[in-house]
């Protein structure tokens, strides 16, 4: 056996020559003055040699260890020059199905039937916020608390929405890349995490609201109610356009187009201080009009009682309600929560639903893009939910939406 002052001690020769460790183990001594470690072995009839290192680098109880694993491999018919090639191919396999390319290639594959705007928001979040802090890695190599720390920095900036669907997407790029056979990804660590599990739970409001079922009589009755007409109009417009009661009540005559039926909300009056647009439904246009008759002459759609350059009170509809007989069973942000479930119930895509009712979250950079995000199909989406309402109040049953296949 090589102890290690005749291997610090070995000179180079003219020629190079051979310290026998044992077990096949010996020192090659060159005539540069390099050493190195090899194992000689015999697989499938054929005598073979491994390279295992350079002295002094590779010490000689390195050199015996990792003598000894090859022989274990050797001794199950692996030839472990074969695996070492193979693992060094995999690594490079690996180093080039980085998270972002493989991402690009998810991307390229799940956008063809979707919206071209809504596509490129999707790729815009990922090179926002994913492919900074992950798109660099192995995909096969990214851990669960990578995606962790990925998720909670983006709610630390207050983006808990953005947050979430990150998580989602990059779930999609690892069920892509397992189905594929990419990059060696035997495993979505995306699976391991639940939002609830590592993001601060949001404290939620609840709303009293009437059920679907109960909706045609509540709209028969705001249609009877004998109150102020300024109030009825008010609630009509709450109901066809679930917009929150603050948004409402303080409405200017100069943020609408009727030609164009839109209403702007600036940011300054939203609750995620970022625009709004709100497409106006033929049933809408009808209210405002009949409105534009009682208030048209003002700054505000629904001026204060005594004072009109104020809004009318937060607590007006609220009031009318009571007095309908709905104390208790309904309020102005009712109406919100009766919308999304009408609109998800026949089958409107959720994130038109969400940007409708101002509920996504932005950043300012994107605040000026999202604000206008699907507002085409957005719009067909408010024209049939104004269908939908005059409808039912009649007592009319208005077809399912047809779902896209």
């Amino acid at each position: 056996m090589i102890t290690d002052t005749a291997a610090r001690k070995a000179k180079p020769a003219e020629k190079a020559y051979k310290l026998a460790d044992g077990a096949g183990l010996h020192l090659l001594v060159q005539p540069t003055g390099g050493k190195l470690w090899q194992l000689r072995y015999r697989l499938d009839g054929k005598e073979k040699t491994a390279s295992l290192g350079n002295y002094p680098e590779v010490g000689i109880a390195d050199a015996r260890e990792k003598r000894n694993e090859l022989r274990k491999l050797i001794a199950k018919d692996v030839d472990p020059i074969a695996a070492k090639r193979s693992a060094k191919a995999a690594k490079l396999e690996a180093s080039e199905h980085t998270f972002e390319t493989v991402a690009h290639q998810w991307y390229a594959h799940w956008k063809g039937p979707k919206n071209p705007r809504h596509a490129g928001y999707v790729l815009a979040r990922l090179e926002a916020d994913v492919f900074p802090v992950i798109g660099s890695r192995p995909i096969a190599e990214i851990l669960a608390p990578e995606l962790v720390a990925m998720v909670k920095a983006i709610e630390k900036r207050g983006a808990l929405d953005i947050a979430k669907r990150c998580l989602q997407m990059t779930g999609q790029v690892f069920r892509f890349a397992i189905a594929h056979g990419v990059g060696g990804t035997t495993r979505n660590p995306a699976t391991d995490i639940k939002p609830t599990d590592i993001l601060t739970p949001r404290t939620k409001e609840n709303y009293a609201r009437v059920d679907v079922k109960e909706l045609p009589l509540l709209l028969r009755k705001i249609e009877a109610y004998q109150g102020t007409p300024t109030t009825r109009l008010a609630i009509k417009l709450m109901a066809l356009t679930f917009v929150r009661t603050g948004e409402l009540i303080g409405a200017k005559w100069a943020e609408f187009d009727l030609e164009s039926a839109r209403w702007d909300i600036p940011a300054s009056r939203m609750k995620m201080k970022t625009p709004h647009v709100v497409p106006l439904s033929a049933q809408v246009i009808d209210v405002l009009r009949t409105l534009h008759t009682i208030t048209g002459g003002r700054a505000l759609l629904f001026p204060g009682e005594r004072d009109h350059a104020k809004p009318m009170s937060n607590n007006t509809i609220l009031g009318a309600l009571d007095r309908m007989g709905y104390k208790g069973k309904m309020t102005g942000h009712g109406f919100r929560g009766v919308a999304s479930t009408v609109l998800h119930e026949h089958g409107f895509p959720h994130d038109h639903i969400e940007l409708q009712l101002a509920h996504m979250e932005r950043n300012e950079v994107s605040a000026a893009y999202n604000h206008a995000l699907y507002l085409e199909p957005r719009a067909k989406m408010m024209a049939w939910y104004g269908n939908y309402l005059e409808s039912v109040a009649k007592g009319n049953v208005l077809p399912l939406r047809k779902l896209a296949a």
